[in-house]
């Protein structure tokens, strides 16, 4: 079938020691892999993406990562590029030969390529697929976590429908590079009212002096992570009290704990806002207890 590739390559020749990256049906080195000059993506933004976490070289969450990409392509009216079965044995592929046991997989498709044109391209267009997989360092991820970070907050100024995973980032660029700058880890968007809406690249949560745990309805106005989904679960299976609604950034500074959920990070304490210190300036008990148990809830293929 046109548009994708199992093994178009040998899969134990010398390139497999070096990071491999599978590019519109084919398994190139990834100092080789890109994609054409007119590809939408590359121009337009025009794609979307997705980041797994893998985890003793599993796959984690898959099935819910596959489900929200079928949802954002969806969205923007760009098709399946190949069956979903189909694509879940690239994926494991590329796992594989990049050899990733605790790492991220990143997958991303665009409309495709075709002449530099505001509207749709012609119908048979092809849409175009990068997928890379690499290894982290999970011990200093968890260093991390045992530290905490810092956040800083920014204006919201993204387009509306941020609940699809499009590869226009750029506010999210700008924001995470003002929050390097302020030496935090993190940024939160507020909008005109004061109140959080999500990282630049996570989602937000707050436990209230009470012991309530506050996370904004993932509705058009943020992403519905994936890692803020299963956390939900960890929430219940504490018996901890959950408030889906939106919280200012006052409240935030008066908070008990706070932290970030993503795939990369898993739970994130944060224990600085805007220079102010979160609680006691340590990981919160809450969050610390929602990371731990973050993978008894999670699907792993």
């Amino acid at each position: 079938m046109v548009g994708y590739a199992l093994r178009a390559n040998p899969p134990y020749t010398e390139i497999s020691l070096s990071r491999i990256a599978y590019v519109n049906g084919r398994y190139v080195p990834h100092r080789d892999a890109c994609v054409h000059v007119e590809d939408r993506g590359y121009q337009f933004s025009d794609g979307v993406y997705e980041v797994c976490e893998v985890r003793a070289a599993r796959l984690v969450d898959e099935r819910r990562h596959m489900d929200r990409l079928e949802r954002s392509l969806k969205e923007l009216r760009i098709s399946m590029p190949m069956p979903r079965s189909a694509l879940a044995m690239v994926l494991r592929e590329t796992v594989a030969r990049n050899r990733v046991r605790d790492g991220i997989l990143y997958l991303q498709i665009t409309r495709g390529v075709a002449r530099r044109d505001h509207a749709f391209p012609p119908p048979g267009t092809l849409p175009s697929v990068v997928i890379t997989a690499k290894n982290y360092d999970l011990d200093r991820l968890e260093q991390g976590a045992s530290e905490g970070i810092a956040v800083i907050g920014v204006p919201e100024n993204r387009w509306p429908r941020v609940d699809i995973k499009s590869v226009s980032l750029l506010p999210n660029v700008l924001a995470k590079q003002a929050a390097r700058e302020a030496g935090a880890k993190e940024a939160w968007f507020v909008d005109a009212e004061g109140r959080v809406t999500e990282g630049s690249s996570s989602n937000a949560w707050i436990v209230t002096r009470e012991g309530a745990v506050v996370t904004r309805p993932a509705d058009f106005g943020i992403l519905r992570g994936i890692t803020r989904t299963v956390v939900l679960d960890v929430i219940a299976a504490h018996g901890l009290t959950l408030e889906e609604r939106a919280f200012t950034m006052e409240e935030a500074y008066a908070a008990r704990e706070a932290f970030v959920t993503s795939a990369t990070q898993f739970v994130m304490p944060v224990v600085r806002i805007d220079g102010r210190p979160v609680g006691n300036g340590a990981p919160g008990l809450i969050a610390s207890a929602l990371r731990r148990d973050y993978h008894d809830h999670a699907e792993t293929a």
